[in-house]
């Protein structure tokens, strides 16, 4: 996960293994590519972000833009305790090197977001030609809100709400601006 955080997908293969403790070879041994490597590295850290947002969230909450308030604030909260994991995270997942099984896998582990994101996200950053655009402009505004909140916890709770506002307006459909 650490070379995948620092030096994204360029990462070689040597240095993933260093990192990981293991002779180069071993990692092809349970991984036929270092694509199938990056896959599973994203499912595994995806799995455990997704599990935090399921625990941290609150299902009494029914509107659309208090809804995504709630998940961003728990995404930013994962991202500030975990920071390589959020690196590689951000890293392999605006680099097109996932699958369709990985990204389908990903969207079954909380199909609460998907479904939040059809009703609340412009049509046109859940599309295939934008998606990827409107992740990575997601995750930078969150990098960026993380950033900030950890260099000034006393802050934090304010650069939440000011980045999650800087979110909405920028992706968010047009009718759930006010909701």
């Amino acid at each position: 996960m650490t070379a995948f955080a620092q030096s994204g997908i360029a990462a070689s293969t040597a240095l993933i293994a260093r990192n990981a403790g293991v002779a180069e070879g071993t990692l092809f041994r349970y991984f036929a590519t270092k694509d199938d490597l990056l896959n599973a590295l994203y499912l595994h850290l995806k799995q455990d972000l997704c599990q935090t947002m399921l625990a941290n969230l609150d299902r009494t909450i029914t509107e659309p833009k208090e809804h995504t308030r709630n998940i961003w604030n728990s995404y930013v909260d994962w991202g500030i305790r975990n920071p390589l994991a959020h690196a590689a995270i951000r890293q392999i997942g605006v680099s097109e090197k996932l699958n369709a099984e990985t990204e389908q896998a990903v969207k079954d582990m909380f199909p609460e977001l998907h479904e939040l994101c059809r009703r609340s996200i412009r049509p046109v950053f859940m599309s295939d030609e934008f998606k990827t655009f409107g992740d990575a402009m997601f995750l930078s505004l969150a990098e960026t809100t993380m950033e900030f909140a950890a260099r000034d916890p006393s802050r934090a709770v304010d650069f939440k709400a000011l980045g999650f506002e800087a979110m909405w307006r920028g992706l968010a459909e047009e009718d759930n601006h006010g909701q």
